[in-house]
């Protein structure tokens, strides 16, 4: 019998299989899967900014809020559940549009600003995106399966799919 464990925003957590883990609400946040299929550990971080200014208080009050501090944290965490770096895969969701804003404002692109931060922060990790569902312009849902490293995406307005 699995466990379904939330993953609120700015927050991540991991589990081994039959585990799940689920996060709501990402709008012009992003959902980070990551998965080793050999100890079927799985993590999920829900980031809600790009990067931390370097020095902020923020990095150190908040770092599952970016995507530059949280990931390596996500990491770091897998490995303390066996995980081997150098197999885990992403796969990511969110990084939408979700209010039209004036203009080229930094605050109508903050999803896919998300979205490059995160690509940014895994490429630096040698972790390779392997499937993702970003922009647009609607929100998400997504389960992430230990078991078998399945991210299911869930919309109140466009259904759901398997990645």
């Amino acid at each position: 019998m699995s466990n379904t464990i939330k993953v609120g925003i700015a927050d991540l957590n991991v589990c081994k299989a039959p585990d799940v883990l689920v996060t709501y609400a990402l709008g012009s946040c992003v959902g980070i899967c990551l998965y080793d299929v050999a100890t079927r550990v799985a993590g999920l971080s829900h980031i809600m900014l790009p990067i931390c200014e370097s020095g902020s208080t923020s990095a150190l009050s908040q770092p599952y809020r970016f995507a530059d501090t949280a990931i390596p944290l996500l990491v770091k965490k897998m490995e303390q559940l066996g995980c081997n770096k150098l197999r885990l895969k992403a796969k990511i969701a969110g990084g939408a549009k979700m209010f039209a804003a004036a203009g080229n404002s930094s605050i109508g692109n903050i999803g896919i600003r998300n979205v490059i931060a995160v690509k940014a922060a895994l490429s630096q990790l040698r972790i390779q995106v392997v499937a993702e569902d970003t922009g647009k312009d609607f929100g998400r849902t997504v389960f992430f399966s230990a078991a078998d490293g399945v991210m299911v995406v869930k919309s109140a307005t466009k259904g759901e799919w398997n990645l």
